[in-house]
């Protein structure tokens, strides 16, 4: 077995955070994104002394415990890993995914329970949204990383992890800047003007709480962004929303400035 090499396997378990392991010719194999049970032809891409590192082409057989996930974006967008899976099963996963972590950590007691919530979907209260494009030249998007992509954005639909205001505000704020013909910032070229739509919202109160993230190479119409923002049919309360100038390289949230645009910051 070496670099480049095209094999199949099955994969035995999956470790934290979401890595498969398969073992070929008595050694492990680990595949991002790979689910134990499944069976999958993936590229060897690196090779240490006792271990190789590959990606997954296809997956040639489902693992037995895999159903359909709720969410239509699920195996495009990089948010979540186990949508494919009960949530029973979810949460078995995880308990033998702590068990092992302390093991191999030299700590060994019993685990006595793991507790599921009582919310299944929805239950996000902080989402950190990109602007990108789907495909090069494509047009303006919003949402989430897809998976195993730097660069590619997806424009969620329906996340079914987020509270629905998230949705709402969401779709409206893309619309907005498409209409609007605003650049999003070029991550390689470190060009434009769009970056992150960070939205936090209580789940006590409903009150909601919006950061728009922009390079300074643009100008933003606070008034009009501010009543299209409060217009909007949210189920929450706005407590605040502010603009923040961040001129970074890096692909982070950060503040040079923050300007509160309204309410509270």
């Amino acid at each position: 077995m070496k670099k480049g090499d095209i094999l199949e396997a099955r994969i035995e378990r999956t470790d934290f955070p979401n890595k498969g392991i398969a073992v070929v010719d008595q050694k492990e194999v680990l595949l991002k994104n790979g689910l134990a049970g499944q069976t999958v032809r993936f590229l060897v891409q690196k090779k240490k002394r006792n271990r190789i590192e590959g990606r997954i082409l296809e997956v040639i057989r489902k693992a037995p415990c895999e159903q359909n996930p709720a969410c239509e974006h699920f195996g495009v967008c990089g948010g979540c890993s186990y949508q494919n899976l009960s949530y029973e099963q979810q949460l078995r996963l995880k308990e033998e995914q702590v068990k092992r972590l302390m093991e191999n950590a030299g700590f060994y007691f019993p685990l006595e329970k793991v507790y599921g919530s009582p919310i299944q979907f929805g239950y996000r209260n902080k989402m950190e949204f990109t602007f990108g494009d789907e495909y090069k030249y494509g047009p303006l998007a919003l949402g989430m990383h897809k998976k195993g992509s730097f660069y590619d954005i997806v424009t969620l639909k329906n996340c079914r992890i987020v509270d629905e205001d998230f949705d709402i505000i969401r779709r409206a704020v893309l619309e907005y800047f498409t209409k609007l013909g605003t650049t999003y910032y070029h991550r390689l070229r470190h060009e434009g003007f769009l970056r992150h739509l960070v939205l936090r919202r209580s789940g006590k109160t409903g009150e909601i709480l919006l950061n728009l993230v922009t390079s300074s190479q643009g100008e933003l119409d606070t008034e009009a962004f501010v009543k299209m923002l409060l217009s909007l049919p949210v189920y929450g309360q706005w407590a605040g929303i502010l603009h923040t100038i961040n001129d970074s390289v890096a692909d982070i949230v950060k503040s040079d400035e923050t300007r509160l645009l309204y309410g509270q910051d």
